[in-house]
């Protein structure tokens, strides 16, 4: 990792949120917990999970900082297991990360096609597309073993290989992002897959459609706005369902809850509400948002995962997060016109799959 990177942080300055040399201190603090592996974890010597492993790395390119995010990619492909999958959890150590969690997170292992795409538009790298399109092709392949009837996508295996056919929204809503990115890497290389298509387009339709085929987990601020974050939901859709649960989740001057109604307010679901706005054309909301949670830095650039406001009003859990602070980076990035960011969040350019019409 070169001692210049990052390499370009200007973007990443926006007023009431970051000065330009406070991103630089928040990126060089995702940077302090990297392994020289490659690898991300939460916080040195807590685990390390694939989705949060590749939110950090994205937002390390988004900084510039692209040999410290090719890195991470390389602690990807070399961890992933012969069917395609990573485990839900490794343990952070100095002799390697070792599995911890076992069982295999189909979100999880889809979000390496955001991340790699991210990094492609970054860099330009072809040799770098070369090297991880097996891996995408394989984790995408795997994650659709999964995909049921009605598009909607099981969310994990077990430990054992058992597959469970229960579906989250927001893991879903990950997924389906996740498929189109996979669509352009493949378009990039001009190796079509038509399955990819019709299980992009059968996915979308039961995020948009049929919220009867996943969980009810209506009290996670996620399931509210990851249909919008994912680009599933766009338009008139994704407005209607943003101000359906505004005042549910959002509180105003502190972010956005975790889970309602509990009075706790967490750095990542704001920051991550505030992509999803940015990505409605509503740049004004998104930097409200943003401005709410400066209350979560910590003096080193690295951000606390929430705030509890009632009671004993105190920072829990007491962790400093790289998926936090990266979360924040990314919105940031995106509201500073990051050429990658917006491509890979905006969506105009990701291909949608082909639509089922069982509900025309």
């Amino acid at each position: 990792m070169s001692s210049a990177e990052p390499g370009r942080t200007e973007h990443l300055a926006l007023p009431g949120v970051l000065t330009e040399a406070q991103a630089i201190r928040t990126v060089a603090g995702i940077r302090a917990v990297q392994r020289p592996d490659g690898a991300i974890p939460w916080f040195r010597g807590h685990h390390l999970d694939p989705w949060d492993h590749v939110e950090a790395a994205m937002a390390l390119d988004a900084a510039g900082a692209h040999g410290a995010a090719a890195d991470a990619y390389g602690w990807l492909a070399a961890h992933q297991n012969g069917d395609g999958s990573w485990y839900a959890a490794y343990q952070d150590g100095e002799r390697g990360q070792l599995p911890l969690e076992q069982h295999r997170e189909t979100n999880f292992c889809a979000y390496a096609a955001v991340g790699v795409w991210h990094h492609y538009l970054a860099t330009g790298d072809d040799t770098f597309l070369d090297a991880m399109w097996p891996v995408v092709r394989s984790a995408v392949d795997y994650v659709l073993e999964l995909q049921q009837p009605g598009g909607q996508i099981g969310w994990k295996r077990e430990a054992d290989g058992t597959p469970v056919h229960d579906a989250l929204l927001t893991g879903c809503s990950s997924v389906h992002h996740a498929l189109r990115c996979a669509l352009a890497i493949a378009a990039e290389r001009e190796e079509p897959q038509p399955g990819w298509e019709l299980a992009a387009g059968a996915l979308g339709h039961a995020i948009r459609s049929h919220p009867e085929r996943f969980l009810d987990k209506g009290r996670y601020s996620m399931d509210w706005y990851y249909p919008v974050l994912g680009g599933a939901l766009t338009g008139a859709e994704a407005k209607s369902r943003v101000e359906e649960g505004w005042d549910t989740f959002v509180v105003p001057g502190l972010g956005v809850r975790c889970v309602s109604p509990n009075p706790w307010v967490t750095g990542g679901e704001s920051s991550e509400l505030a992509l999803a706005l940015w990505v409605m054309g509503e740049s004004g909301r998104a930097l409200e948002i943003l401005r709410s949670i400066q209350h979560l830095r910590d003096a080193d650039g690295m951000y606390w995962t929430g705030y509890v406001f009632e009671g004993e009003k105190a920072l829990w859990p007491r962790e400093l997060t790289t998926w936090t602070a990266a979360s924040l980076l990314l919105a940031v990035a995106a509201l500073g016109g990051d050429e990658a960011t917006t491509a890979v969040f905006g969506g105009e350019r990701l291909p949608r799959g082909i639509e089922p019409d069982c509900c025309a």
